[in-house]
């Protein structure tokens, strides 16, 4: 499609987005498992507001834009208090979790060249981890050894100790697991980094802003956090279960020495001084300005609520997907997050039965089932996901699905 010769309308412009819009999952109405996460109607107003004013800010220069320089102190200073890391915590805010990783791997990297002088490094990740650990190892020229997951889903500990040697500049676990929903044993994959003096990386995108709520709810939460001896950087998506709207994470060091092992600074060229703490130069003010609000607006007390709400929720689904008898749950999830699957039925058909009656959760495999990141935008609608998940399950008691495709991708 070229450029139009004249310009077009407002009016015009809205119509024709709304219309390209019309394919879309249906967020506002509870309807995914996944990719947008609700907070309620405060939330999202508060959020529109506080994007009109920021919307154009940059923070590639935040002496230009001082505003932004104290947001990203602040958001980055709460974190560091919900993790356990204050007041020595440090860190940069992020696009998302890909980009946290992304730094994650570059500052374990150059921390073993410059400490350790490590010239050929490597990394040691469970099957499970995310995909964005391969993309950074990619990038960064880091060696992948990947370890297969235990029964229940979770790192094999001694699969990990036997591929950590002294070229190892990184672990990594997962706070929880994106795939399955179990927290890995990060106390054990901290030591085992420790041994060497390898980084430990908590991959806590997903649960960053669900287990401290947890926790203070009263529930039993595995150790993951700053407590955990050896963890030296945690990523966490303001962005998911912080309720904020796309992008926004942290990436997080113990300290501000490890710190500056994430930044890229540059002298030599006619512009002066260069510096830059992520992948990006040019930075959007807009998802740092509204990720601060929204945690402001909230306060411990919100996220709290939306958190019980949430856990609750995903505790009737389980329940529910295993009362149909064609329907398991993979492992026994530690938060929000689980995956359905079957042996008596494709779970892919069943996937696109539910799609038809627009719900949306992710494919995934091995093995073939079906992911859910559950907020509490969802709670509203829960019984009626089940009522469709049982009609549905009716549906394709014998169906194949014709694609087989488990995409988590933008390619086209």
């Amino acid at each position: 499609m070229a450029l139009p010769e004249q310009g077009m309308s407002e009016a015009d412009i809205l119509t024709a987005l709304n219309v390209k819009r019309g394919r879309d999952a249906r967020w506002q109405d509870g309807r995914t498992f996944g990719m947008v996460f609700d907070g309620g109607e405060s939330v999202r107003a508060v959020s529109e507001s506080v994007a009109s004013m920021f919307l154009h800010e940059n923070a590639l220069n935040t002496a230009a834009f001082p505003s932004l320089g104290e947001i990203q102190s602040e958001v980055v200073a709460a974190c560091a208090d919900l993790f356990h890391g204050a007041p020595e915590g440090a860190g940069f805010m992020t696009s998302g979790g890909t980009e946290s990783v992304l730094m994650a791997v570059k500052a374990a990297r150059d921390r073993a060249r410059s400490e350790r002088g490590v010239t050929a490094p490597e990394m040691v990740v469970a099957e499970s981890a995310h995909a964005a650990f391969h993309k950074g190892a990619h990038y960064f020229g880091v060696k992948v050894h990947k370890t297969p997951v235990r029964a229940d889903f979770r790192a094999d500990l001694d699969a990990t100790a036997a591929l950590v040697n002294t070229n190892t500049v990184l672990v990594v676990g997962s706070a929880p697991q994106y795939p399955q929903g179990v927290i890995d044993p990060i106390p054990e994959l901290a030591a085992i980094a420790s041994r060497v003096g390898a980084s430990m990386h908590v991959d806590a995108c997903m649960g960053g802003f669900v287990l401290p709520f947890m926790e203070m709810n009263g529930e039993t939460v595995a150790d993951w956090d700053f407590r955990v001896p050896g963890v030296t950087t945690i990523s966490a998506d303001i962005h998911k279960l912080g309720y904020a709207p796309k992008g926004a994470s942290v990436l997080l060091h113990r300290n501000k020495e490890l710190r500056r092992y994430q930044t890229f600074v540059f002298d030599d060229w006619l512009g002066g001084l260069y510096a830059s703490p992520a992948m990006q130069g040019s930075r959007p003010g807009l998802p740092m300005a509204t990720a601060w609000a929204v945690m402001h607006h909230l306060g411990i007390s919100g996220y709290r609520q939306l958190t019980r709400v949430a856990i609750e929720t995903t505790r009737h689904l389980v329940s529910g997907v295993r009362a149909v008898p064609q329907l398991s749950v993979l492992s026994e999830p530690d938060a929000h997050v689980f995956a359905l699957s079957s042996t008596e039925l494709d779970v892919f058909a069943l996937g696109d039965a539910l799609h038809r009656r627009h719900w949306h959760l992710d494919r995934q495999k091995p093995p073939d089932s079906l992911h859910a990141t559950v907020s509490a935008g969802n709670a509203p609608v829960v019984d009626e996901f089940l009522r469709d998940l049982a009609a549905s399950v009716a549906e394709v008691s014998d169906a194949v699905a014709d694609d087989r495709g488990t995409e988590y991708a933008t390619l086209e």
